[in-house]
């Protein structure tokens, strides 16, 4: 039999492809489309159109092709010798969890997905989780972070798994997507699929208080079919998101703020750091351009640059 399929799962050394013919089928990349030269460490992921077939008797099928993304996101590779790793592709939104406290995930965190997602033209959304547990201060910076990424032009959603607050929105904002949902490890995102597809039943585990951070639980990206339609990307809890892959434009471009004041700028190829006449570094001295995403951008710069050196 040979077919097209979604892959659902990916280990690397074999995929898991869901096919209306086939149902599921475990599959290995056959030795002619193994030995491409591929800058990515993982060739097939979660998330791709492929072409695969399966002999009669045998168990294992074959992937021969994978079909052209729409997309895809990346993580900065483990291993020096390959540019990056795909976490998924084909992908209609990014939803990104996030939490003030328990765990803490940082304003750099969040800008460094938001740059990959500009990046790789897929909307993002910012999920606040844990509301039931934020005081007088935590709400503040809710409230900064409301005001800093609504006006660039992210929707923020502010939800509590543990009091179901907002679940019919976060419902209907996942409805007949494909949706990658990704943020720190504990922030709640097996629990929210939980709760979404009770049927699951994915493990969870408690905060690590020692280090008031999420113990990993996922280890491979999966896909998962939702009863109100549409599929959900679980991605493994990223500690760091590397900015890679994206020297065609200069950074600044990944910043829709930054972007559009830079119009202004002096010089045309003025990347905002000390240039006379910047308007976007005039726009941070003014308010108008948040000091938090700037610093984002001079830290991902700096790294950027650093990685450039040893290519």
């Amino acid at each position: 039999m040979e077919g097209e399929g979604r892959v659902i799962k990916s280990t690397g050394s074999s995929s898991l492809v869901s096919s209306p013919e086939a149902g599921l089928t475990e599959c290995v990349i056959s030795g002619k489309y193994r030995l491409e030269g591929l800058r990515s460490t993982n060739p097939v992921v979660v998330g791709d159109w492929v072409m695969f077939s399966i002999q009669e008797g045998e168990k294992l099928g074959r992937i021969s092709d994978v079909l052209p993304r729409k997309n895809y996101i990346i993580r900065k590779s483990t291993k020096l010798s390959k540019s990056h790793q795909i976490i998924a592709s084909n992908i209609d939104q990014l939803m990104l969890m996030v939490t003030v406290v328990n765990p803490v995930t940082h304003a750099e965190f969040i800008d460094r997905y938001l740059v990959t997602s500009e990046a790789y033209n897929i909307p993002a959304i910012l999920l606040i989780n844990k509301t039931d547990l934020y005081g007088e201060t935590e709400i503040m910076t809710v409230e900064e972070w409301r005001r800093i990424y609504e006006e660039i032009g992210y929707v923020c959603i502010e939800c509590s798994l543990e009091k179901m607050v907002n679940l019919d929105l976060i419902k209907s904002t996942l409805k007949e997507k494909v949706t990658l949902l990704a943020g720190n490890s504990g922030v709640g995102k097996s629990t929210l699929i939980n709760i979404i597809e009770p049927s699951l039943n994915l493990k969870t585990r408690e905060i690590s208080q020692s280090h008031k951070s999420g113990k990993h639980t996922t280890t491979f990206a999966e896909m998962f079919e939702l009863g109100i339609g549409g599929f959900i990307i679980d991605t493994p809890g990223i500690r760091g998101f590397g900015i890679t892959d994206m020297e065609d434009e200069p950074l600044y471009h990944y910043f829709p703020e930054l972007f559009k004041v830079s119009t202004g700028c002096k010089y045309h190829n003025c990347i905002h750091v000390n240039e006379p006449e910047c308007a976007v570094i005039q726009s941070v001295e003014s308010g108008k351009i948040s000091l938090s995403r700037y610093k984002s951008y001079l830290n991902l710069l700096d790294e950027q640059q650093n990685s450039s050196k040893y290519r």
